[in-house]
């Protein structure tokens, strides 16, 4: 089981079918109208859709920019520490988000993660101290048109002696420099 206490109540490791339901039921996602269709059993694909309701319109009356890139969130990360396992840290580090038609109705996203894909994660960690990949993911209309395009650019490491460095006040946060007042 994992050790991080949000991971161990969205279902951690145990169920993919469990993790979908605490997910769809996590608030920020709730409010927006976002759920999780699918999951597959192995982490390795995941489906999402967001109906257009009043309250995740914007001003003229398609989906709310927010939303959308709210409906790509995270689930490359998840599905990357599911297969990496406890010894490595992964974290979403940027994203960005080009909209290309106006969204009505339906939308949906596919998440796909291939054994090519994890296995170029660990083979790049064996030289380097940390990977970035990026994933792209398209979020698509009821008739499969394209609205927006989302890159999510991950950072990966392995964990230092097994342990999470920022427990012990090491971790990748940037310094902030400040002048002395003086």
């Amino acid at each position: 089981m994992s050790a991080n206490p949000l991971l161990r109540i969205l279902g951690g490791p145990r169920s993919a079918n469990h993790l979908r339901r605490w997910i769809n039921l996590w608030p920020p996602f709730l409010g927006a109208g976002i759920r999780i269709t699918r999951i597959a059993s192995d982490m390795k694909s995941l489906d999402v859709e967001m109906k257009l309701r009043f309250w995740n319109a914007n001003y003229v009356g398609t989906h709310f920019g927010g939303s959308l890139f709210a409906m790509t969130d995270a689930f490359y990360m998840l599905m990357l520490m599911h297969h990496l396992g406890r010894d490595y840290i992964v974290w979403d580090k940027a994203a960005t988000i080009r909209y290309k038609k106006q969204g009505r109705g339906r939308v949906r996203a596919e998440f796909r993660l291939t054994d090519a894909q994890i296995g170029d994660v660990r083979q790049k960690l064996k030289t380097l101290p940390r990977y970035e990949p990026v994933f792209v993911v398209e979020v698509k209309d009821e008739s499969g048109r394209v609205i927006a395009e989302v890159e999510k650019l991950l950072h990966v490491r392995k964990r230092a002696d097994g342990r999470d460095e920022l427990r012990s006040g090491g971790g990748t946060q940037p310094a902030v420099l400040r002048r002395s007042q003086g």
